[in-house]
């Protein structure tokens, strides 16, 4: 399904990757390694994907996707490099981390790099309440950033805040790449607020999905380890789910895991168990669902193309992934 829905901007999608390269250079050769380690090791690109597809769908009658596609990826990109580091993980598609192959200050320093190479390039797209959205959307993946930091270990967080989290880490973004892309394909004020609400729904279900996936995924699908959200304590739907819903001992035990220093195997494994035992599953990827279902719904007023095809395409692929 994803190169099915790729295929409908697949010169654009190469055009982006070749705009990337080129904008990765730098007189600082740790910084172009870097950044091509990084770019080599693939990934699914859906939010400049969702660039493309908004942008196309929308008539738009230049270029201008291309770069706006790569500056959603290169803040995504960045974000990674900093989430790496804050959650001290080694393993990502597939591959040990920028921070594991090289070490904390090199990756957090290049992932400074891309985000102001980001900036150069709005720049030069010029579109000023273009560049309002990305500063204010980079602002609030901060901030979401620095929320799920300070709710790390904690036992009492609840579905509301981390409906916040995930809305301001991940949501954001996609929504940004959906909204961004509309404008620049010339749509109206409904389009564009139709795509960008497009985008948040999607968004939300990505996320609910990926937090499921970290307690029923397989690793190798994945690229990463399953149980990594519980060893690093973060408190994520299925979690929050068997905390409000579990027995007692259920309840205790994934508290003792949340707080824990350091995760056994045994334990990690057990909490993984609870949570594949209980309704966890299926409450987070239902609420995932019905995003879906919303995204979805977004989308039907627009005008019927190839492109709003590989949009539902890319909603029905967020739901159903297994990496």
């Amino acid at each position: 399904m994803y190169q099915q829905f790729r295929a409908a901007v697949e010169p654009d999608f190469q055009a982006v990757n070749k705009f990337i390269v080129e904008q990765l250079y730098s007189n600082v050769p740790l910084v172009e390694n870097i950044g091509h380690y990084i770019v080599d090791a693939g990934g699914k690109r859906l939010r400049p994907l969702l660039v493309l597809l908004a942008a196309r769908a929308c008539g738009i009658r230049n270029e201008q996707h291309i770069p706006m596609a790569a500056v959603v990826e290169f803040i995504h990109t960045a974000t990674l490099l900093h989430d790496d580091v804050v959650d001290m993980s080694t393993l990502r598609r597939g591959r040990p981390t920028v921070n594991a192959e090289w070490n904390n200050p090199s990756s957090v320093l290049v992932g400074d790099f891309i985000y102001s190479r980001a900036f150069q390039v709005l720049v030069q797209i010029g579109n000023m309440q273009i560049m309002e959205i990305m500063a204010d959307t980079t602002n609030r993946i901060a901030e979401g950033e620095v929320l799920q930091l300070i709710s790390k270990t904690n036992t009492d967080v609840s579905e509301s805040t981390y409906s916040q989290v995930i809305q301001s880490k991940t949501a954001i973004l996609f929504q940004a790449a959906a909204q961004c892309g509309a404008i620049l394909g010339g749509a109206d004020d409904k389009q564009c607020d139709l795509l960008k609400r497009f985008g948040n729904h999607l968004g939300i279900a990505f996320q609910l999905i990926d937090d499921a996936l970290d307690y029923d995924g397989d690793a190798e699908a994945m690229g990463k380890n399953v149980g990594d959200d519980l060893a690093e304590g973060k408190p994520t739907l299925p979690l929050i789910y068997v905390l409000e819903h579990g027995s007692d001992s259920d309840q205790n035990l994934i508290k003792e895991a949340l707080t824990a220093e350091t995760v056994s195997q045994e334990m990690s494994k057990t909490v993984i168990e609870i949570v594949r035992s209980s309704e966890a599953l299926a409450y987070t990827r239902n609420k995932a669902q019905k995003e879906i279902d919303s995204a979805l719904l977004c989308i039907e007023q627009l005008s019927d193309s190839k492109y709003k095809d590989s949009m539902r395409d890319l909603a029905q692929f967020a739901m159903s992934r297994d990496n």
